[in-house]
């Protein structure tokens, strides 16, 4: 499928771009191939295929959720930036 100027203008109208003339031919030049090399794609027999979800054959990777013990409060407060006696001191959210 050929990719005219006038796909690329268009295209770039409604994506609210501005493209120079040099721009456009080197737009134009680069979307040509990129769709001549999904045409090809599109020539490859997948009949047989099973798709895929991804490319590596994994479950779940996630480490189980074990209990450990929690940190102090002095630990949690201990790179706090601002904090009172127990707490992290915020920004007032509410004027």
């Amino acid at each position: 499928m050929p990719v005219t100027k006038e796909d690329i203008e268009r295209t770039a109208h409604l994506a609210r771009l501005r493209l120079s003339p040099e721009e456009l031919e080197a737009m134009t030049a680069t979307l040509g191939k990129v769709f001549q090399y999904i045409d090809q794609l599109h020539e490859v027999d997948t009949t047989n295929v099973q798709p895929l979800h991804h490319v590596l054959d994994m479950s779940n990777v996630m480490d189980k959720d074990e209990p450990r013990p929690c940190l102090s409060r002095e630990e949690a407060l201990s790179n706090a930036p601002d904090r009172t006696e127990e707490f992290f001191r915020l920004p007032r959210a509410i004027n």
